[in-house]
């Protein structure tokens, strides 16, 4: 079934221990069996090749960055091969003048980030795994991350992609100008379709100045449901913050035993709110009135080392519970005005079906991480855990919401992909997926 690798002129591997890594994304949730092949390739030309040999072959391909995926999106079982495309990790060009970037999948978020500040400018999309996703993946599921509640998630970042199609075809969609309406938005199709419509070789992508000062408020709340409440108040104070993160009990408690932190000293929940840009202290200021009123304590801090500390122990969140068992991690999104109304759901589906359920949010665009915590040992989800999630994606589109905010639906979530988009909707996206893919060879079972 992979013969036809032997002519395709690219660095590839059979050893056991190099499908075993490469079969699971961080979702928790390995699939059943095993990949046939991992391939390396270093150039589109390389790419394009694979892509055209399986495609004739009929043999079905996973794209796979760091597999720091959430949602199953970039696992690998039996047959396939995955095209692992790390080796891909240049960052070919910065311009200041322009500010864009552009870049290669395999280049590693943060190290993008660091390219830009070398020139006053940074990416804006920080996914929590900023340190070790690619911009490759982060595409693929339209990552968002703590600086989205200003500045958006990776699509409004991604200005213009060269992708190489299933049967081989090299693509190139969208401009390098900040503007650009001609013909339809197939840039922005690209941007979270997991990929299942072509692979990324090179993104044209947007920097943004760094700010010229940031103020970070670390307020503690007796519970969550204060501070769910307390980040919906916030649009009343006329101002952007640039992060808006909540953290529950459950949270802090683990922080607080895996990192030796005392976040838990001053309350049942935390919310860090960041504000940037000339006017930060000021509206780090009237963000501190508001939070004041209902919190335990607030501070207010202009400190970078002091501000980098409190944002990292929101980022140490999920490595603190993966020591506690296997999180499984959900991402849905309400309306902002019903956060606090769908945290306090979560604790009574956790408390129904009697499972651990640990609650972050991106409080300022209701987009809520709740982490399902399961034994390690369990092959498959267990059912209570299944009855939770499913009550959880129930929950949120009730509230008017959607099953994911910026992790995408990978293979956790498809069962209820058809209920959210509707008949016709689901039924396009499917033409849409064998226009791109007539053979269905790309990233099957996942998506749509």
């Amino acid at each position: 079934m992979i013969d036809w690798l032997a002519g395709a002129g690219v660095e590839w591997s059979t050893e056991p221990g190099v499908l075993a890594v490469s079969r699971n994304d961080r979702s928790g949730w390995p699939p059943a069996g095993s990949p046939a092949a991992v391939v390396f390739p270093r150039s589109a030309e390389q790419v394009s090749r694979v892509l055209r040999l399986a495609n004739e072959a009929r043999t079905p391909i996973v794209p796979r960055g760091a597999g720091t995926g959430l949602s199953g999106g970039a696992t690998a079982g039996d047959g396939v091969v995955v095209l692992d495309l790390s080796r891909m990790n240049r960052i070919v060009a910065v311009s200041p003048a322009d500010a864009t970037a552009v870049a290669e999948p395999g280049v590693i978020t943060a190290d993008l980030d660091r390219a830009a500040a070398a020139h006053g400018l940074r990416y804006a999309p920080d996914p929590a795994s900023v340190a070790i996703s690619t911009i490759g993946g982060n595409i693929a599921t339209n990552a968002g991350g703590l600086r989205c509640a200003k500045y958006g998630v990776t699509r409004d970042s991604v200005l213009g992609l060269d992708v190489i199609l299933a049967d081989g075809r090299p693509l190139s969609t969208g401009t390098a100008t900040l503007k650009g309406v001609t013909g339809y938005d197939l840039t922005g199709l690209f941007v979270g379709s997991e990929g299942t419509l072509g692979v990324v070789v090179r993104a044209t992508l947007r920097l943004r100045p760094i700010p010229l000062a940031t103020a970070t408020i670390a307020a503690s709340f007796a519970d969550v449901e204060s501070a769910a409440s307390a980040a919906v108040a916030l649009s009343s104070a006329g101002v952007q913050p640039a992060i808006a993160e909540l953290l529950d009990e459950a949270t802090l408690r683990a922080i607080d035993a895996a990192q030796g932190t005392s976040l838990l000293a001053t309350g049942g929940a935390l919310l860090l709110v960041q504000t940037d840009g000339a006017g930060a202290a000021a509206e780090a200021a009237l963000i501190a009135d508001v939070l004041a009123t209902t919190a335990t304590s607030v501070r207010t801090t202009t400190d970078e080392t002091e501000a980098a500390e409190l944002l990292a122990a929101r980022r140490l969140a999920l490595p603190s519970l993966e020591r506690l068992g296997r999180p499984l991690i959900e991402d849905i999104a309400v309306p902002r005005s019903r956060l606090a109304d769908a945290i306090r759901e979560i604790a009574v589906i956790a408390a129904r079906h009697a499972v651990p359920i640990s609650t972050i949010a991106h409080a300022a665009d209701g987009n809520l991480h709740p982490l399902i915590v399961v034994d390690p040992a369990a092959t498959e989800i267990p059912v209570a855990a299944q009855r939770a999630a499913d009550e959880i994606f129930e929950l949120a589109l009730k509230l008017g919401g959607t099953l994911t905010g910026e992790h995408g639906v990978g293979t956790l979530k498809r069962a209820w992909l058809g209920r959210e988009l509707g008949e016709t909707s689901h039924g396009l996206q499917r033409q849409i997926k064998a226009v791109f893919d007539p053979a269905g060879i790309l990233n099957p079972g996942k998506g749509i």
